[in-house]
């Protein structure tokens, strides 16, 4: 019995081992199969990183595409350029102006403020008199004279520069004038400032640079050859206190100063303002000029075309209205002392004018 009882106890022994054997076997698979299973979503949660950095990337490059946010040239188009001031003023001094349309449309662009104070005010600020801006090698009032005369012809061995004779059709007075140029007859025949230097700096010229005063004083937009005394008379007014005797030159005479204005940025007054509207009031068609010079079918001004006799000539030389201002005890030592006082050219009768001043005896000095 204790035999077998012994054996029967080793062989229960055995199997008990066995089955935890197995038993710890199982576990270890179990524990293999639940390891596995885990294993995927962790592998998977390891990954994600660069998942969402790719993600991310794409994001980005899609947020950033030229569809979804301003290009620079878009933002370049959505603010003027300093490009369009340039060509602005690209035709400067050429005489024509790229503007169109209806002068009294234009002149209702223009700011409207009061006079500035003329403080600071010399001809200097314009630069030097008639300056050859343009670089063809003639002063500008020896171009304008060229371009606005008829039969002109030049002083010899000046290039075909310095004019010396020439048929004037008076856009101002409608008269026809001979010019002669000498010391008692050049001034019979003036360069007239449309809009008026000592006008525009108070009007906003002041604000311009010394290049931009300098194109204004010598444009021929803003320029035409004009009857001496008419231009005396007319000083530095604006179309508030001086119009031309030529009723019909009128229109054309205001809607060049609107293009003068707009093409340099300066303003009117109230009263300049109602004085042009006026104006236009009787020709609403009227454009504003393209070019510089006048118009042909206003030039004679309904008036016949007549040559005065040789005294109507000559009687702008001695009468120039500021010689009737001041006495004769104006003296400047050169030309530069009279471009300093902002006075040049000094006509004949003129305070300061002597016959030192003016080398060629044409009755103009320091032009």
């Amino acid at each position: 019995m204790s035999n077998s009882g012994g054996a029967g106890e080793r062989q229960y022994s055995n199997i008990t081992r066995g089955v935890f054997s197995r038993g710890r076997s199982l576990t270890k698979l179990i524990a293999a199969i639940l390891a596995g299973t885990m294993l995927v979503p962790l592998s998977a949660c390891g990954g994600s990183d660069s998942d969402t950095s790719a993600l991310s990337s794409d994001s980005a490059s899609e947020s950033a595409t030229p569809s979804e946010s301003a290009s620079p040239s878009e933002t370049s188009e959505s603010s003027a350029s300093p490009s369009d001031d340039a060509s602005a003023q690209s035709d400067a001094n050429s005489g024509s102006y790229n503007a169109s349309g209806a002068a009294v449309d234009m002149l209702a662009t223009l700011p409207v403020k009061g006079r500035a104070p003329k403080t600071g005010y010399a001809r200097t600020q314009f630069g030097a008199a008639w300056s050859d801006v343009d670089h063809n090698g003639c002063d500008t009032r020896n171009d304008i004279l060229k371009r606005d005369m008829t039969n002109v012809t030049f002083k010899s061995g000046t290039h075909d520069c310095v004019v010396k004779t020439g048929t004037l059709n008076d856009p101002y007075t409608g008269k026809t004038i001979n010019f002669v140029r000498g010391q008692h007859t050049s001034t019979a025949v003036q360069i007239d400032h449309v809009v008026a230097l000592s006008d525009a700096w108070q009007k906003g010229a002041q604000q311009l640079n010394a290049d931009q005063r300098l194109q204004l004083a010598n444009d021929p937009y803003n320029l035409l050859a004009v009857d001496g005394p008419a231009n005396q008379q007319k000083s530095d007014s604006d179309a508030a206190s001086w119009l031309p005797s030529n009723k019909s030159f009128r229109c054309q005479y205001v809607a060049r100063q609107i293009g003068v204005k707009h093409k340099y940025a300066l303003w009117v007054t109230q009263a300049e303002k109602d004085a042009m509207t006026n104006v236009l009031s009787g020709c609403p068609g009227q454009t504003v000029p393209d070019g510089g010079g006048v118009v042909a079918s206003a030039q004679a001004g309904g008036q016949p075309a007549q040559t005065p006799e040789p005294a109507q000539t000559t009687q702008a030389a001695p009468a120039p209205a500021p010689a009737q201002q001041s006495g004769g005890d104006v003296y400047y030592q050169n030309c530069s002392a009279v471009r300093a006082a902002g006075k040049a050219p000094l006509y004949q009768g003129q305070p300061g004018y002597s016959r030192k001043l003016d080398r060629d005896g044409d009755g103009v000095a320091c032009e």
